[in-house]
Parts: structure tokens; sequence; C-alpha cells
């Protein structure tokens, strides 16, 4: 039985519409302008010509990029920084996130506190630098891992995920003769599948995406990441010939950046159910 809709519900209905239409296209319309440009002349690019469709298309600014050996060079630095970070972001959480979900935990309104308190404050770029530096760390994939390695906002989302889980699920575990590390990693991680691709994801964006800590911490450029590489293509100028060349200097620059964000947005079409559910549930509790 279909439920006549009132005239005020269809144009709210209608409204609605345009509206998420709207902001489909402002945020589309960055990225075709960007493939756009990337496949464009470079002096129509250069001069503002191309607003939306590709002009006198060429390929010439990504067959450049794919011969450079050290944009493949910097794709494997930022994977392995990304995998090695989102691995140990994970686990490194849940050990910190676990403890502190339980109500009877020792000093734990303390600990909280302590952790709340490095949301608003930090040690600061140079201390952080001097203590990288002291642990021989430079111009290694730990100097871009470690520091950022633990978020609190991460913490918290996953602390309240935790506090959810019933308590008979652990207490059947320790029945069989687990112990608190081996219900963590067998029961408690395999059932926050939500809140664990969440943080994932959200941890590998922000990896993938980080150009300042290799920019301060790295010195040897065959360690750099694709960001940092970009970086100097978008803001140093580099080109892919050389200082003296800018025949396609525009175009390069957009289809360096195609290159480094079309490979961390495929990964969304196959953790979106796993990231609504997670980003929901942990933020139910306070």
């Amino acid at each position: 039985m279909k439920i006549k809709q009132s005239l005020a519900s269809r144009l709210f209905d209608a409204f609605n519409v345009v509206v998420m239409l709207l902001l489909a296209a402002v945020m589309l319309y960055p990225m075709l302008y960007v493939f756009s440009a990337s496949i464009s002349d470079n002096a129509l690019v250069a001069s503002g010509q191309v607003l939306l469709w590709p002009r006198r298309i060429t390929w010439i600014a990504y067959e450049q990029l794919v011969a450079r050996s050290e944009l493949w060079t910097s794709y494997w630095n930022t994977i392995r920084y990304t995998a090695v970070f989102v691995v140990l972001t994970l686990l490194a959480t849940a050990a910190m996130a676990y403890p502190l979900s339980k109500r009877w935990l020792p000093g734990r309104r303390t600990i909280l506190l302590l952790a709340a308190f490095t949301l608003l404050f930090s040690g600061g770029i140079i201390p952080t630098f001097l203590v990288v530096q002291k642990l021989g760390l430079l111009d290694s994939i730990w100097a871009i891992v470690l520091p950022p390695l633990i978020s609190t906002w991460y913490l918290f989302i996953m602390r309240t995920f935790f506090e959810a889980m019933p308590e008979e699920l652990e207490d059947a575990a320790r029945i069989d003769g687990c112990g608190p590390l081996q219900v963590l990693l067998r029961i408690v991680m395999p059932l926050s599948m939500p809140v664990m691709v969440t943080i994932g994801l959200f941890s590998a964006v922000n990896q993938w995406n980080s150009f300042f800590d290799a920019l301060i911490y790295l010195n040897d450029r065959g360690r750099y990441p694709l960001q940092l590489m970009l970086r100097n293509i978008l803001i140093a100028g580099e080109t892919v010939q050389g200082e003296g060349d800018l025949s396609h200097l525009e175009t390069t620059k957009y289809a360096m950046i195609m290159l480094a964000t079309v490979p961390i947005l495929c990964v969304y079409p196959f953790t979106q159910k796993y990231f609504v559910q997670g980003a929901m549930i942990g933020g139910i509790k306070g």
C-alpha cells in the first residue's frame, strides 16, 4: 500500500535531491578538472583555457612520469610506510584501548586524562625532532612510523567500541584457557573488525597524504614518499627533465596529483560498509 505524500513532503524530497546533486558536483568537479588538465595541452592549461573537459588530448605528462624511476621508488616507499604504520597503529592502539575499556583498571581515569591532555598540547616539532635524532632514527622508516603511531582520538574511539562488547565473550574465552593477550588477539580484535577497518582507513589516508615528517626526517632521496615527490613538483617547481625544461610543467603537476590520489581513493569502495558501521558504533557511547 503506497502512502500518498503531501506537497510539502514532495518539495522537501526534491530540495534534498537538488542539494545532494550540487554537493556531488562540487566534490566531483576538482577531480574531473585535475584529470582533464593532466591530459590537455600544457599551453592551454597554463593559460586557463581548460575549465572542465580536456583540450588537445595528450598523454605526454603521464608518459614522462611513468618513465621516471623516482616515481616507482616513491610509490614503493609510500606503500611500505603506510602498510607498516597501519599494522603497528592498530596493534598499539588496541593494546592500549583494551585495558582502558575495563573499569576495574587501577589509575584508569588518570591515564585517560593524560591521554586527553595530548589532544590540547604536544611536545612541538623541535623537541620531537631532537628525540628522533637522539634515538638514531633519522633517515629510516621508523622516523616516519613511530612518532605519530598512537592517535588519542583513535584510542578513544576504539576504547568506546571495546566497552560495548559483552563481557560474557571474554569470560568464555578465559574459561577455555585464554590469557589476556589471547583474548585480545583471538576474540576482541576479530569481533572489532568495523572499528579496526575504520581506524585503519583513517590511518592509511593520513599516512599516504603525509609529507611533512618525511621532509624533516629524511635526507636520502631514495627514501622519499610519493607525497614529498608531489610537493617538490608542485611547490619547489621540479620538472621531469630538469630545472630548465618547463614545456610540460603544468600538465605534469596535475598528472602527478592524479597518480598520487587515485590509489588511495580505490580503497574506499571495498571498506565502505565497515567504515560506516565502525564510525557510528564507535561514537554511540561517550
